[in-house]
């Protein structure tokens, strides 16, 4: 399943650049991130609790940084699965930041997401209705971390 989207915050890039790359900031803003461990320079582990329809599940993650072009992209990948492998989660991501007129940062995302196991059982709908609820808090809350509205 493909996610993508865009939002823009009033916040210069290289500040926006800085706080994507802090693991406390983006643990913070990620809707159900309890815990994010610097595994070392570009691997993260983190435990993120997600319900989905009647389902409630607590992954495991292990989130590694491929590429990064200074304050403009990164390329990571994040896999994971519950305690108990009833489900498994592999999506390779895509960040870029680019200037806005205002002065302000635009941040497009691209994530090819794969669940296998009980969660998988779910339809598409399903899935890309509780992402687009999770990438919404996530804006809310990281602009939250910057101290800007938009």
């Amino acid at each position: 399943m493909k996610i993508e989207g865009d939002f823009e915050v009033e916040a210069p890039r290289g500040e926006v650049w800085e706080k994507i790359r802090d693991p406390q900031v983006m643990g913070a803003s990620i809707p159900g991130c309890d815990t994010v461990e610097q595994v070392d320079e570009t691997s993260y582990r983190a435990q993120v609790a997600v319900k989905v329809g009647p389902i409630k599940a607590r992954f495991n993650l292990l989130v590694e940084v491929l590429e990064e072009q200074p304050e403009h992209t990164i390329l990571s990948r994040t896999s994971g699965e519950e305690g108990t492998r009833a489900s498994v989660v592999n999506s390779d991501n895509v960040v870029r930041l680019s200037d806005t007129d205002s002065g302000g940062t635009r941040v497009d995302y691209v994530a090819n997401v794969s669940v296998t196991g009980r969660l998988g059982k779910f339809g598409l709908g399903i899935f890309r209705k509780k992402a687009d609820q999770l990438a919404g808090q996530f804006v809310v809350n990281f602009r939250e971390k910057l101290g800007v509205t938009a």
